[in-house]
């Protein structure tokens, strides 16, 4: 980590609030930093010249809150890479941070902003070089699209750190997937706007539009619930299964298994600590679309520059791509991308079966390495309990006994709920569910615990004496 010194220093950083920022103030900040964030999606990049073709990363795009051709065209995606790299560099033990040490958490937060801007500065070359917007870029150009890029990723770094900070609620991340995720549901439901197709004769991209048009018309009520003229197009079946999903991801979040607890200090002052079915939360689900993405976005990369013409049969092991929609059609890439609807499903069931084995295997890899190096192993959490002061009744208050109670629970869960929430993030996507099953699958999340934090917060505001319970104050 000593290496990193020098870097972590000269990062831009947003200060923590010296004073305590009245649950208002937040709200204000956080709606700021959702505006600041939407009005640079619709941002175009400057000099880029729009590509003809389809959006290889359409799909993937809701998950990373980006949009094409604009200042968020990365998104997300080198923060999340950079976190990533990061975790992987803590388990292995090439870095080691005491978290308990406030010098070490400042470097750790300097060490990951480098690896971000890194990522930022690799990715929007990589961009480049493939092609995404236009292959006949003058250097001036090239570099002017390169800066607009990295200091777009500066600001989103930036948005992120105010609100983790404590300037406003939950994390900016996980604000701008929600935001990304719930206009897409909306748009895909209600615009009123034709749909960019022949196919579709002027009718609405809205699903629900596009059927009352189809039943004015005279068309078959079931037929035009189950399938639209063009296989992208937005249908019911997609905006019924959004519903769907919902129900079952918020049962999902809210499955929990109570442990009693009780306060060595406050006789006969009981609680409960939760473990929940998701343990692990959404932290899996983000990572292996990071890691599908990254594989998808280097096969892009190198079918566009080297294997244009589908002819080398070594690079056709990774990638190849139909030239005309610029859809994988062949390779390891084909896979980490799934079908999107069911009828595409239905065409290739075993690319389907072969995405939802990589996408559940993936995520209880990266559950269990996440619980191992993220301090949420047994012994780690039973270590948290004995240091608040809590014990389990009728165990002694020591780490061991309540050690062997969490193992009964945690390593359990930790599986149980990343093969949930695995199959939930790539079966759904087979029946068209708006803004993606992932997409759902970390909105309903993320919605969960903005939830509970602003409660939170609120009780706090309109009680004081519960923040200087709970150690605030």
């Amino acid at each position: 980590m000593n290496f990193f010194r020098p870097i972590g220093l000269v990062m831009p950083e947003v200060k923590a609030p010296t004073r305590r920022v009245s649950f208002n103030e937040r709200l204000i900040w956080t709606g700021l930093v959702l505006v600041v964030y939407l009005i640079m999606t619709e941002i175009p990049l400057y000099g880029a010249v729009p590509m003809g073709v389809s959006d290889p990363f359409y799909y993937l795009r809701v998950i990373f809150a980006s949009n094409r051709g604009s200042l968020m065209e990365l998104g997300i995606q080198p923060i999340v890479t950079a976190g990533m790299i990061i975790q992987l560099l803590g388990g292995s033990g090439i870095i080691q941070v005491d978290q308990s040490n406030p010098e070490d958490r400042a470097l750790m937060s300097g060490v990951t902003k480098f690896f971000s801007l890194l990522m930022t500065s690799f990715i929007a070359i990589a961009y480049l070089l493939s092609g995404a917007y236009g292959t006949d870029l003058t250097l001036d150009t090239s570099l002017l699209i390169f800066i607009q890029l990295f200091f777009a990723g500066i600001v989103l770094m930036l948005l992120d750190e105010l609100l983790q900070k404590g300037w406003g609620f939950g994390s900016g991340i996980s604000l701008f997937i929600a935001a990304g995720v719930a206009q897409k549901i909306l748009w895909n439901t209600l615009s009123p706007l034709p749909f960019p197709a022949e196919e579709e004769m002027g009718k609405s991209t809205g699903a629900l539009i596009a059927y009352i048009q189809s039943l004015f018309n005279g068309e078959n009520p079931l037929n035009a619930f189950l399938y639209r003229a063009r296989l992208d197009a937005p249908t019911m079946l997609g905006l019924l299964s959004t519903a769907v999903l919902f129900l079952v991801v918020i049962y999902f979040q809210v499955l929990k298994v109570d442990l009693p607890v009780s306060y060595a200090r406050y006789r006969g002052f009981r609680g409960r600590y939760p473990v929940k079915f998701l343990y692990v939360s959404n932290i899996p689900v983000i990572l292996v679309s990071a890691l599908l993405m990254d594989i998808s976005f280097v096969g892009q990369i190198i079918w566009s520059r080297f294997n244009s013409d589908n002819s080398h049969f070594l690079l056709n092991l990774l990638a190849t791509y139909d030239p005309v929609t610029n859809e994988a059609t062949g390779g390891l890439v084909k896979y980490v991308v799934g079908p999107r609807n069911f009828t595409q499903f239905l065409a290739d069931p075993l690319r389907g079966l072969i995405y939802a084995g990589l996408m559940i295997g993936l995520c209880v890899v990266f559950a269990v390495v996440w619980v191992g190096i993220g301090g949420l192993g047994p012994k780690d959490v039973a270590e948290k309990i004995v240091n608040s002061g809590m014990q389990i009744p009728g165990f002694r208050r020591s780490v061991k006994p309540i050690q062997s109670v969490l193992e009964r629970y945690i390593p359990s869960v930790t599986v149980l709920g990343a093969i949930t929430v695995g199959a939930i993030a790539s079966i759904s996507d087979f029946f068209g569910v708006f803004g993606s099953g992932m997409g759902i699958l970390l909105t309903v999340g993320i919605l969960y615990q903005l939830y509970e934090t602003i409660a939170g917060e609120q009780l706090a505001e309109m009680y004081p004496f519960i923040r200087r319970l709970i150690g605030k104050e």
